[in-house]
Order: C-alpha cells, then sequence, then structure tokens
C-alpha cells in the first residue's frame, strides 16, 4: 500500500475551531486527544501533515446554517448582511475566544506563536503551530486599547470586518454572482486601524474587504496585502473571491493569498456543495500562480467554518491534496513553498522578523 503523502507540512491561512469551542460543541482536551466530528483535531493533524495556522477568533451572528446552505444552493443567491454588533459583546467574545485558545495551548494542543522563528520550530513540532487572528474587530476599541492588550496576549493578524459593517469598516456580502465592488469601504477608525497594525507588527486580512475597503488598505498599508483565505473571481466569479485587477495588487505589495477550500468559493457554479474533484481547487491555483507567482500563494482552508472538498473532508484529507498537487505536475520546491515556506516568507516582511 503506498504510505500517504503527510510531507511538506501544511501551515494555514485560517480556520474556526475557536468558534467550535465557544459553541461547546468541543473542548480543548478533546482537541487534544481527538474529536469524533469537524475538522480538526490534534490526532488528525499528525495523520494529515497539518501543521496548524491562523486561529480566527470570530464575533457570530444569529443563523440559521440549514437556511444559509440552502441559499448557496440556488443558481443565484444575495444574502443579507446581518447588522453591526455592539462592542460590549464584540469584547465579551472576543476575549472569551483569546482565552480558549490559550486554553488549546494549555492542554497541549497547539503552540501560539509571535515571531516567525517560533512559527518555523512548531511548524515541525509534535502540537499545531498557531497564529491568533481575528475575524471582524468588534471587540476592537477605537482608542486601540483593546488592540494593545491583545497583541501582549500574541495577536499577530486581524480583519478589520467578516462580512458585517464595524466601526471600521465594510465586508462584502455572499452573493453570486457578483463583483466585489459593493459599497464603501474603510471608515475613518478603520484608516486609523491599519496604521496602528502597521505599527504594531499585525498582519491585516483582506479576506473579507469589499473592493473599496480592499483599496482603502492598499493604499494605506506599509506591508504585504494578505488575503489569508480567498479564491480567484475568474474562475469563481463570487463577491468574496478577488479579480484579476485586485490580484495584482497583491502581486505588487510582495503579498500572497491563501487558497479557501469552501466549497461554493471553489465551484463556477458558485454552489455550496462538497461532490467535485479537486481538479477545481487546481484551477484556483494555476490561476493565482499566474498573476501572484510561485512565492505568494499558500492555502488558508476555512477548515470548522466552511463545507470542504470531499476529496479533502478534514485535516486528515490533506494527503490526497497533495497528491493531486504531485499529479498536476508540482515538484517538491513549489509543493514546500505552497505548503508552508510563503506563509513565512510574507510573515517575516510584515512582523519586522
Amino acid at each position: 500500500m503506498t504510505s500517504p503523502l503527510i510531507d511538506p507540512p501544511i501551515f494555514d491561512g485560517h480556520n474556526d475551531l475557536i468558534l467550535r469551542l465557544l459553541r461547546d460543541t468541543a473542548t480543548a482536551e478533546g482537541v487534544a486527544s481527538g474529536l469524533p466530528d469537524g475538522h480538526i483535531d490534534l490526532p488528525r493533524a499528525k495523520a494529515g501533515g497539518f501543521a496548524g495556522g491562523f486561529f480566527a477568533i470570530f464575533v457570530p451572528s444569529p443563523s440559521n446554517k440549514a437556511e444559509r446552505q440552502d441559499e448557496m444552493n440556488k443558481p443565484e443567491y444575495d444574502m443579507p448582511l446581518p447588522p453591526m454588533i455592539s462592542f460590549e459583546e464584540g469584547h465579551d467574545v472576543t476575549m472569551r475566544g483569546v482565552a480558549a485558545l490559550e486554553a488549546l495551548e494549555n492542554a497541549g494542543a497547539v503552540t501560539i506563536c509571535r515571531s516567525v522563528a517560533e512559527l518555523e520550530t512548531a511548524i515541525h513540532g509534535p502540537d499545531m503551530a498557531a497564529i491568533m487572528h481575528i475575524e471582524g474587530a468588534e471587540g476592537i476599541d477605537p482608542e486601540f486599547e483593546t488592540l494593545h492588550a491583545l497583541h501582549a496576549r500574541g495577536l499577530r493578524s486581524l480583519g478589520p470586518v467578516w462580512s458585517r459593517p464595524t466601526i471600521f469598516g465594510h465586508g462584502v456580502p455572499f452573493r453570486f454572482p457578483a463583483s466585489p465592488d459593493t459599497g464603501p469601504g474603510l471608515t475613518e477608525h478603520g484608516k486609523r486601524l491599519i496604521a496602528e497594525c502597521n505599527a504594531l507588527g499585525i498582519m491585516v486580512d483582506l479576506s473579507h474587504l469589499n473592493e473599496q475597503g480592499f483599496d482603502d488598505v492598499a493604499s494605506l498599508s506599509d506591508a504585504p496585502l494578505v488575503a489569508t483565505h480567498s479564491n480567484a473571481w475568474e474562475v469563481t466569479p463570487h463577491s468574496r473571491n478577488l479579480t484579476d485587477r485586485q490580484l495584482q495588487v497583491i502581486a505588487e505589495s510582495d503579498g500572497m493569498v491563501g487558497i479557501n477550500f469552501a466549497s461554493a468559493f471553489l465551484r463556477p457554479d458558485g454552489q455550496m456543495d462538497s461532490d467535485f474533484s479537486l481538479d477545481l481547487l487546481l484551477r484556483h491555483l494555476d490561476h493565482l500562480i499566474k498573476f501572484l507567482g510561485e512565492d505568494r500563494v499558500g492555502f488558508g482552508s476555512d477548515f470548522d467554518g466552511a463545507l470542504v472538498p470531499k476529496d479533502i473532508g478534514d485535516c486528515a484529507g490533506l494527503p490526497n491534496l497533495r497528491a493531486a498537487m504531485a499529479g498536476h505536475g508540482i515538484g517538491p520546491e513549489l509543493m514546500e513553498k505552497l505548503a508552508y515556506r510563503n506563509w513565512l516568507r510574507v510573515l517575516r516582511r510584515t512582523w519586522g522578523d
């Protein structure tokens, strides 16, 4: 029997495991010892060569997951955005999310990394490497006291918005087919937030910003432009995906994009249906490499936050992705860049390590 391809280790731009912990559908000890469902735990990470990634702290809005999936299986959809979340609620959930990530570290499931040197060691270590990431800055006050406090606890990456508006800017809705040009971008508070993140060395994530917000960050930031979990709009014309013009702007900044495994952002028909070949993911990979080059593409799975291709399933299924890439003609050097080295490169520039 052929051994599964678990090398090189894959470091990932985005997961929502923390949300499962906050919803009490998983515990830190369960992640360390093994879970009966979901996409990520330490035993499956070891089985699949999943080295860890950006662990998102996200403030959810009330929603019906089944209704949302049904809507995203229609030929066209335009899902209304939830209303803005208050700072008080956002701050409470954000702090509980930070505590949940720290609990994962205490349970031996992850190592929280604050520098590239720590990250490179952890990627090859016994547990998962974790970057503390905030997806949607509802818990950040406009005076940035919370931002500084969280930076001291390990925050190294932040997306100003998820999809609903915040005091910092406007997100892109779940709309297909649609352009990412869906409304206004950053607010004045948002522009100040970008400058403060630059000063602290906190990476700014573009993945949920609309096109105007993307352009605002591009005009203000002195760091490489990074979209942790986004795909190519030319392959799948979803509002969440990046146009060729946006990809060119990212390339010019020497940034990068992590490919999102969410089915609706991979399939050309925009459907949230996992029954498709990994050839579709490889189409996005080829398109991103065409515009960004081999040094600026990685993965941003959205594990535990999305319906992923059936041939991956969860983090233990990553050998199937490596096999598909190898069958696509991707050699060992490029495979290693895509798996984790490109993330190390862009973070070294962003964090100033």
